[in-house]
């Protein structure tokens, strides 16, 4: 087994421009691994993918299912074209032959969506920002009663300080525009936070920013400790 990112019960911070792109095994497709734990094609895994212009695979499944936020450019599959904002949530048994014909910055999530889910396909403008807190506006992406995990965007005004927040659950942040910082750090375009169960901070942002947010789903995720993590 091979685990990058693996101990759940740890904070994680990747800031994801420093590092590098790894090709896919076709060779096309340029991957960056921020979470792995179990073989680098059959495990949980936690990526940016990056298509070139043109680039296409074979239909394929997804066991444990797949999730997709279109980051910039336009994603291809058989139900058709995905702009920059759009999110896709492949259940299990589901399959696919994706593409970009222009090219396509993805954050991709796989085999972490085990059991009965629904299929969920979103284009970037089919749901509206709903007011969540002074200065912060929400989209709800996935919500299901019989599952744990929730995720969201949410998009901050200059200047915002959203107060404490705690995690019981734990939570992942993808930072999509712009950037925020709590008592830890600062984190900019395409930075990705991982905060175990029971974490609390007090993020704010000076800029404005476009977060991703994933809650409640570390308890679904194989965790291996810090001291048995391979690269």
């Amino acid at each position: 087994m091979i685990a990058v990112n693996g101990d759940m019960a740890r904070r994680v911070h990747v800031h994801t421009d420093a590092e590098p792109w790894v090709p896919s095994p076709g060779g096309e497709v340029l991957r960056k691994r921020l979470h792995l734990v179990g073989m680098p094609e059959s495990g949980q895994v936690t990526s940016l993918v990056r298509y070139p212009a043109g680039a296409e695979f074979p239909l394929h499944p997804h066991p444990d299912g797949e999730e997709i936020l279109v980051l910039d450019g336009v994603f291809t599959d058989q139900e058709g074209d995905w702009p920059a904002g759009s999110y896709l949530l492949n259940p299990a048994g589901f399959q696919h032959a994706p593409s970009s014909k222009t090219g396509c910055l993805l954050f991709v999530k796989l085999r972490q969506y085990a059991g009965m889910r629904h299929h969920i396909s979103l284009a970037a403008k089919a749901i509206s920002w709903q007011p969540l807190a002074p200065g912060i506006e929400l989209k709800m992406l996935y919500k299901e009663p019989e599952h744990a995990e929730t995720m969201r965007l949410e998009r901050w005004a200059a200047g915002t300080l959203a107060g404490p927040r705690r995690y019981p659950g734990g939570v992942e942040i993808l930072v999509i525009h712009g950037g925020f910082n709590d008592e830890q750090g600062d984190y900019q375009s395409h930075d990705w936070l991982r905060l175990p169960a029971g974490s609390t901070h007090r993020p704010a942002s000076k800029t404005g920013c476009t977060l991703y947010i994933k809650e409640g789903g570390l308890a679904a995720l194989r965790s291996v400790p810090l001291t048995e993590e391979s690269a």
